[in-house]
């Protein structure tokens, strides 16, 4: 009677470990059919790639997009078109994920002119160069404050601090060459008395 009782008992164990373990198993490939487990897509390489050209290729391979706004020119890439991209290429990701897109401006933004009348050329060009300003001609005249800064030119215009220009813009100096300037020779260092109280 016992023994008839515990084979009963161990029956419906071992049916309810089957229907347990076959419960699991249908749980988890409905999961997976509804997280398309395993489904990948791998990111394509947008480098150089228009958002036109970029939109075309997600609409087809289901991903979306974002861009980012905090990129400095890059004169290798066209204007408009992608620098850098996360993920990053050939990644796997699942479908309708968001990549985030660098794109390259259309140009140099534009920077500050700094003070650098009456300061050395030396200290000059590297103020310049330090806010993306490209040093062009030094041009020398007669000034008696030598290699001093006394004029910024930018295309044969002078320039002056506090001015915008297109950052890599060209700047020319016109430095002093430490020689008096002539023209004050013409200036009489002694007047003639009665020149003063006339005649």
């Amino acid at each position: 009677m016992l023994k008839k009782i515990f084979q009963k008992l161990l029956g419906q164990l071992l049916l309810a470990v089957v229907a347990f373990a076959l419960l699991v198993w249908a749980t988890l490939h409905l999961l997976d059919y509804y997280t398309d487990h395993g489904k990948y897509i791998v990111v394509p390489d947008l480098t150089k790639k228009t958002l036109t050209e970029v939109q075309l290729l997600f609409e087809k391979e289901h991903l979306r997009y974002e861009v980012l706004d905090s990129t400095e020119y890059d004169p290798k890439y066209p204007p408009l078109a992608v620098i850098s991209q996360s993920p990053e290429p050939n990644e796997r990701v699942k479908e309708n994920r968001k990549i985030y897109l660098n794109i390259n401006p259309t140009g140099y933004h534009k920077v500050t002119v700094p003070k650098v009348i009456q300061v050395t050329r030396r200290n000059a060009e590297a103020t310049l160069q330090s806010v993306g300003l490209t040093i062009g001609n030094i041009t020398y005249v007669d000034d008696i404050g030598k290699d001093m800064v006394l004029e910024l030119q930018h295309n044969g215009k002078p320039v002056l601090p506090g001015e915008k220009l297109v950052k890599t813009s060209r700047i020319d100096l016109i430095c002093g060459n430490g020689l008096e300037n002539k023209e004050n020779d013409s200036i009489p260092s002694e007047i003639p008395i009665e020149e003063l109280i006339g005649e």
